[in-house]
Parts: structure tokens; C-alpha cells; sequence
């Protein structure tokens, strides 16, 4: 998909309550290689996902209830997420995730841009927790973000306004 063609078929919209049944398809998405690892059965991956779901979400509505929480669309189909937090002295993408049989195909890439021009035209910079194993770390680098701070399992990056790169090619 060309980043042109992608961009005229993409759109973000608030979440509602008829995405919940999506949302922990797209979260238990996420998890997927983690739970290949562990010998329970799958009525047991089923229960610690759906309560590792409901506790990401509770959180991340309590800790941020000033964000925006957004279905990423393709097509009028939900194929992600995109939860961003604007604070004073950054933008914080609290969560981005896309449905694998949709990765690798300049979504997030479009996304993550979005919110680097909205950050470059307020002046602040984009913070983001990565975890060390995801696939997307490339494309975070790429774009220009820095490991800032390791917190364990993920990596705290941060890209700075200003430090655009000029050979972001999707």
C-alpha cells in the first residue's frame, strides 16, 4: 500500500463501547507470542488476557483521562488503535497497536507522523514505552526517536521537535 493510497483510506474515531469485542482481539493480538510461551491451557490464556485487558483499560482511563482513544480504520474496518495524551511539555502516544494481517503496511508509519507534525507545530517533543521485543522498534529508530530511559521490559524513546530526520522514507 502507497502512503497516498493509505492515507485516503485510512480514518481515526473515537472509541465507543460496541468496540470492546475489537479491542481485546486487537490487545490479545499483542500478547499473542508471549502467550505461545507460557503451558496453560487456552481457556486459561483467555482468562488472563480478558483480565489484562480490562486492567490496561481501566489504567489508562484513570491515568489519562484527557486523551484521546481512537480506532484506527481502514476501509470503514477497525484495524488499531491510537491512544495519545497532549501534556504540557509533550505528547505522549500511550498506545498504538494494529491487527497483525495489517502490519508492516505503513499504518502506524502514518500515525506515528501525525502526531510528530501535530508535536512539531505545538513546539513539544513525542514520548512513547516500547517494548524491547517489538517488531516496530525499527521503524521507531527510523523515524527518530531515542532510547531515552530502560524501564526493564520497555524502553522509554523519545523523539525530540526539532530532530526531524530527513530520510524518514516510509
Amino acid at each position: 500500500m502507497s502512503g497516498s493510497d493509505a492515507n485516503n483510506r485510512l480514518a481515526l474515531r473515537p472509541i465507543t463501547d460496541e468496540d470492546s469485542s475489537f479491542l481485546y482481539q486487537l490487545y490479545a493480538s499483542t500478547r499473542a507470542g508471549e502467550m505461545a510461551l507460557v503451558d496453560w491451557s487456552e481457556v486459561q490464556k483467555q482468562e488472563f488476557l480478558h483480565m489484562q485487558f480490562h486492567a490496561q483499560t481501566k489504567f489508562y482511563a484513570d491515568e489519562f483521562s484527557d486523551a484521546s482513544f481512537d480506532v484506527i480504520e481502514l476501509e470503514g474496518e477497525p484495524v488499531g488503535r491510537l491512544y495519545v495524551d497532549v501534556r504540557d511539555s509533550e505528547i505522549r502516544i500511550i498506545d498504538i497497536a494494529i491487527l497483525p494481517g495489517f502490519r508492516g503496511r505503513g499504518i502506524g508509519n502514518h500515525y506515528l507522523r501525525q502526531v510528530m507534525d501535530r508535536a512539531a507545530e505545538k513546539g513539544l517533543d513525542v514520548g512513547i514505552h516500547v517494548e524491547r521485543s517489538n517488531p516496530a522498534m525499527s521503524l521507531y529508530q527510523r523515524l527518530g526517536f531515542e532510547k531515552i530511559e530502560d524501564k526493564g521490559v520497555y524502553w522509554f524513546m523519545l523523539w525530540r521537535v526539532g530532530s526531524r530526520q530527513e530520510n524518514t522514507a516510509s
